[in-house]
């Protein structure tokens, strides 16, 4: 995959960096720290500038952010919870657990699209619940171009700056990934404790 989108970025340019990052926005899979990183590369032996490929990319990450922002918006709570009453019992989830997420995203949602922009994969998928909360679309749109911005400068900086050896920055980031999955596990089982003890404490009382 990794020369399949070196070989479009160099055929097609600022385009191709555009139309990459938008598919990676849908298409979670295909890694943003490559596009972005060999897109730095390429500022140092073609007419690309960092700026804009940050602005390329950051185009085609909002083009993204909305086509799953407006998927979550179509998924709203109601249909959650009919598949909750039908599902939910094999993975112990009741329809209040999915109003209290849904609450809480209304209080903390703005911060946490914020900086899931900043974290691979996640953020991608952090524009669905976005919209399934209802959030308010010009809201969300700031805060997912922030998010999206700094987190394209800084990767297209560095591959500016290290050249040729941007791989080594990718590799990089794939630790950042795997301990910042591991945070996100850790936090989710954590929660999923603590729900489980207070279902226990509500029995008992």
């Amino acid at each position: 995959m990794e020369n399949w989108i070196t070989s479009i970025m160099e055929q097609f340019g600022y385009a191709g960096i555009l139309l990459l990052i938008a598919l990676e926005n849908v298409f979670p899979p295909i890694p943003s720290e490559v596009i972005l990183t060999f897109g730095g590369f390429m500022t140092t032996y073609s007419s690309l500038t960092v700026t804009g490929v940050v602005i390329a990319a950051t185009v085609g990450s909002i083009l993204g952010a909305i086509v799953l922002y407006g998927i979550g918006y179509l998924i709203n709570v109601d249909r959650l919870e009919n598949w909750i009453d039908r599902y939910g019992r094999f993975l112990r989830l009741k329809k209040e657990d999915i109003r209290k997420a849904d609450a809480w995203f209304d209080k903390y949602g703005y911060w946490t699209v914020l900086f899931c922009r900043m974290i691979p994969l996640i953020r991608s998928l952090i524009s669905i619940p976005a919209g399934m909360s209802k959030m308010k679309f010009g809201v969300f749109l700031l805060f997912t171009t922030i998010g999206t911005l700094i987190w394209n400068v800084v990767l297209v900086s560095v591959g500016a700056a290290v050249g040729g050896s941007w791989e080594k920055i990718v590799e990089f980031m794939d630790v950042y990934s795997n301990i910042a999955y591991a945070l996100i596990a850790l936090c989710v089982v954590a929660g999923g404790y603590l729900l489980l003890r207070r279902r226990r404490k509500s029995k008992n009382s």
